[in-house]
């Protein structure tokens, strides 16, 4: 598929809701990036930002290898339901030479696992999803949005500016181009955000996007 090129950005294994978002960020930032999942469905809806996104009925080396995702720089295995799957995929893409593995884990046992062969670790779920932005304060995070070209992960409290508006009718994607990939409510972590749910003041929301539309948003919650 793409094993004759040299040199690809990025690869992301799985496109749940935090895959899909962070692979529907990196392509409209301009980035190239290869797409695997098993999932036709989820293929065919990425497919209408790239056409690098690619069926993956097994996650073995021998199958990996044929994709080209080993000619990638940096992949995210965003694989957390499954276990024993998210394991053995990240390790498979570590021995295969890729320079930076970042993955995903429900579970601390199961980061501490990925973190042991290699990986850098996220947990987007699980109460953890608000703990992205705060990572991003840390020197190894800011090296993650450089490299990415100034995508943030970042925490905004909502304002009674879109007070009682679906998330669709706030427009967040249309006019500012962000991704909802979490939301917070009275200590209380929603994950799966779906475009009808209704934004409340004082929601901390967990943004995926561009540094500069993040601070346009800032700029009309807070006028």
């Amino acid at each position: 598929m793409f094993n004759h090129k040299s040199s690809i950005e990025f690869g992301i294994i799985g496109i749940g809701r935090f895959g899909f978002a962070l692979a529907k960020t990196l392509i409209e930032a301009g980035k190239e990036v290869v797409v695997l999942d098993s999932d036709e469905d989820k293929i065919k809806q990425i497919r209408s930002y790239t056409e690098n996104a690619f069926i993956v009925n097994k996650l073995n080396k021998e199958t990996l290898e044929e994709t080209g995702i080993q000619n990638c720089e940096t992949v995210f295995v965003c694989i957390g339901e499954k276990i024993d799957v998210s394991i053995l995929t990240t390790l498979n893409v570590i021995n295969m030479g890729v320079k930076r593995v970042i993955a995903k884990a429900n579970t601390y046992e199961q980061g501490c696992v990925l973190k042991k062969i290699g990986a850098e670790i996220v947990y987007p779920e699980n109460d953890m999803a608000i703990r992205i932005a705060n990572r991003l304060l840390n020197e190894e995070a800011l090296e993650f949005i450089e490299l990415n070209n100034d995508i943030h992960i970042e925490e905004i409290r909502v304002t009674d500016k879109i007070d009682g508006k679906s998330v669709i009718k706030s427009k967040i994607r249309n006019d500012f181009n962000l991704n909802i990939i979490a939301l917070e409510r009275n200590e209380e972590t929603i994950i799966e955000v779906d475009p009808n749910h209704i934004l409340r003041e004082n929601d901390l929301i967990v943004l995926i996007g561009k540094k500069d539309n993040i601070r346009k948003f800032e700029e009309y919650l807070n006028d």
